[in-house]
This record gives C-alpha cells, structure tokens and sequence, in this order.
C-alpha cells in the first residue's frame, strides 16, 4: 500500500509531567486472511486486466478499498450489478450459498476470498445444521461476515448479538444447540455469552475449535497489556471493521485512561494529547502497516518519539492464494500459491 500524503508538524510538542513514549503493540495490522484477500485483487487485476469487480469491501478499511479502485477494481453491492461474463472477487468475509450461485447464473468467472478460518465457520454451521442442530449465532447483525454463516444454514441459525439478548432467546429443543460465533469479536464478550447460553442451556454444544481467529484474539491481548500503562490508546482502523472497534473497547475496559479510533493519522487531534505521557498504538487486522507508521511520524512531532514494541506474539501464518490465481497464465506457481509459514 503507498504512503498517506500527511501534514507533518501538524501536532505540536506541548510540555507534559514526564517522559514521552508511545508503546506500539504487536502483532498489529494485516492478518494472513486479509494479506490473502488484498493480494487476490492485486493479482486478478494484474492477470485479468481492469476492471475486476468485488463484491463488498474485500477488507474492512477504507483505504484499501481506494487504492484498489484506483488500480481498476470495481466494488459493488452484490453480483447482480457485475456485466455477465465478468471476473469477480468474494471478500474475505465470505458469502451464502445463495450468491455463489446468483454469481454462477450471470455467468461471472468468480474468485473465492473468504477467509480460510471463515470457511471453516461456514463448514460447521452446515455440519452442525445436518445434524440437525439449532445454531446459536453470536454476531453483529448486518455484518457480511454474518450473513454469509447464517446464509448456510438460514432454517437452522439464530443471531445472538451478545449477552443480553440470551435471556430472550427461543428455541426448538434445548437439548440440541450449538453456538459458533463470527470471527472478530471481542473474545471476552464472546465467551461472557457462551457462559449466559451455557446457563439457559445446560446441553450447549461447543463447535470443535474456538471461532474467534488468531488474529483477533492476538491484537485483543497485545493492547490490553499495552492499555494497563497507557494514558490514551489511538487504534488504526475504519468504523465498519468489527475488530478496530473492539480494540478500542478493549483498550477501556482494560485500563486505558482514552481510547479513540482512526482512519489515517490526520484525524487525530490535538486536545488528546493534553497530559499525556504515554500513548498505546496499535492497527486492526485489515489495516496497512503504512497507516501505522503515518501515525507514528506525527506523534513523534509532537514529542512522542521514543516508541517500544510491546510483543505478545509471534504470527508468521500464510494462506494459499485462491485456487484460480496460483498459475499466471504460462502455468508457472505463484511463490505465494500454498501458503504455509513465513520464513
């Protein structure tokens, strides 16, 4: 991702009681679903040629998404606006079994995105729902990600948007229930409305591996040691990516004095630096490191130069790249073709 044009020297240096430092976490920032899915876009355009459309935001940041249209991608709201005949790409967050097939009725040649460890929901709900199984779906209403799981199963899910809409939830027979959850919520929440679930029904079922993914729960850790001796926290990501929001929730809940989200360094702003000595950054899971860094050169004019890497984790996971586009067209692989670990 290029640069962000800045205005440097934008945040002045105020004298504050104490040592200015910023404590960036790690990890932060892009994650192997979010690096596969960009990187997918990237080499349709370069194989196909503009315009490849994309269904959805490939990832929840908008300045991906703009980068990406100015290479030539196309972003819509569903397949039915994409010319017959014409590439298109699933986001990471995944689609239903209904527009994979809406895709296949226009004749569209389409490139799977999803997220592997988002498939890997989608292939529980349609066991889980085989089985006969109601599915308590823990999730945001209206989040892709969500519609795309549910979209799997409609008969068989029921959304639970959190802890406190346990107490009314109806079901079929209690003695046959299973919760999954959307990928990139705020574990503890999570896990508080497994335990109010687990309460009314005693017979939940777990799915076999936890739903939250790596990443999320990663970046969720590495800012709530960073929160604990932070007086603000900024978090890097757009309002629309579920995991940003989260982090900033987190950052609260887990000692930080303030906590605020942002799109680009430009928009933080000068009163929230009144006091404070110590400053927590981090980026959600679909943001690019070069945001990061814009941020950290503005603060480091207003004085907040000394930045200390507080590191929870060590991520080095690739996924393979969609089957369509691991051969250019002479047949050779892709470097990135399988994935596997970075070395």
């Amino acid at each position: 991702m290029p640069r962000v044009p800045g205005v440097r020297g934008r945040l002045k240096d105020n004298p504050v009681v104490g040592r200015k430092r910023v404590l960036l976490a790690a990890p932060r920032g892009y994650c192997a679903g979010v690096d596969r899915a960009v990187i997918a876009v990237e080499k349709a355009l370069e194989r196909y040629g503009s315009p490849v459309y994309v269904r959805k935001q490939i990832v929840h940041n908008i300045h991906v998404v703009s980068t990406l249209e100015k290479r030539g991608a196309i972003f819509v709201d569903d397949v039915d606006q994409v010319p017959e005949g014409s590439h298109v790409v699933f986001s990471a967050h995944g689609v239903a079994p209904s527009v994979v097939q809406a895709a296949a009725d226009r004749g569209l040649r389409a490139i799977d995105a999803t997220c592997p460890l988002v498939t890997k929901v989608h292939r529980e709900a349609v066991r889980f729902a085989r089985d006969d199984y109601e599915i308590l779906l823990i999730g945001h209403a209206g989040h892709e990600e969500v519609e795309g799981t549910a979209g799997e199963a409609p008969e068989h899910v029921t959304l639970v948007n959190g802890p406190d809409d346990v107490d009314g939830l109806q079901v079929r027979d209690p003695e046959r229930v299973v919760w999954l959850s959307q990928t990139t919520l705020s574990v503890d929440e999570t896990m508080e409305t497994v335990r109010r679930l687990r309460e009314r029904f005693p017979k939940l079922a777990d799915p076999p591996s936890d739903d939250i993914c790596y990443a999320t729960q990663n970046r969720q850790v590495a800012i709530k040691k960073v929160a604990q001796e932070a007086d603000l926290v900024l978090v890097v990501g757009s309002a629309n990516s579920s995991n940003s929001v989260r982090l900033v929730e987190v950052a609260l809940e887990n000692g930080a004095k303030a906590a605020h989200r942002v799109d680009y360094a430009s928009e933080v702003e000068q009163e929230w630096l009144d006091g404070v000595t110590t400053i927590g950054v981090t980026s959600g899971a679909s943001v690019p490191e070069v945001l990061v860094q814009e941020l950290l050169d503005d603060l480091a004019d207003a004085g907040y130069g000394d930045v200390e890497i507080i590191k929870t984790a060590e991520e080095d996971l690739m996924f393979s790249l969609p089957k369509e586009l691991r051969r250019d067209e002479a047949g050779t692989q892709d470097a990135r073709a399988l994935g596997g670990r970075a070395r």
